[in-house]
């Protein structure tokens, strides 16, 4: 079965992006294979905040994936390279799960990540941390949220200091 993991880089102080959204604070490392990364997934879930960004940079199409964007603003006949779902994600994902396929990159957004590990739909919680502080920004899970029971499954220490930490979540079925 296809697994909903949510892979994002966070800085040691609990931020995703910085206050204006910037990511230019996560820094490169020669250790991790990015291309294999991009090849174990083949579907983008992303929150309209995120998706807006990823238009306003020129990035809001990914070579190789579907993308997939829950909003309630935004209209389908606007963005025809996209999938726009208002709601629904429980069906949507598993509708995704149902079909053959990679696993499906929860990318990005704090809200949309809240949204679906309250809901039970998150399998894996894969967190980069970045030897930054920040001080503010987008934290990694927005208030309030439901307290989550994590396993850790995996970590790994790069030379740059990024550590890599994956947890299963308690309702995983991974």
């Amino acid at each position: 079965m296809r697994r909903i993991r949510y892979q994002v880089a966070m800085s040691l102080d609990g931020y995703i992006a910085g206050p204006e959204g910037e990511f230019d604070w996560i820094i490169s490392d020669s250790e991790i294979d990015f291309g294999a990364l991009f090849a174990q997934f083949d579907t983008l879930l992303v929150g309209r905040g995120t998706f807006e960004f990823m238009v306003k940079h020129g990035q809001a199409a990914v070579p190789g994936m579907k993308i997939i964007v829950f909003s309630r603003t935004l209209q389908q006949r606007d963005f025809p390279d996209v999938t726009i779902i208002a709601g629904k994600e429980k069906e949507t994902v598993a509708a995704l799960r149902a079909q053959p396929g990679k696993d499906i990159w929860l990318f990005g957004g704090g809200l949309l990540f809240r949204s679906f590990l309250d809901a039970g739909l998150v399998d894996t919680v894969e967190v980069a941390v970045i030897p930054v502080m920040l001080g503010g920004g987008i934290p990694l899970l927005p208030a309030p949220a439901q307290r989550a029971q994590l396993q850790l499954t995996r970590h790994k220490v790069y030379q740059s200091g990024i550590v890599l930490l994956e947890y299963s979540t308690q309702h995983s079925k991974t």
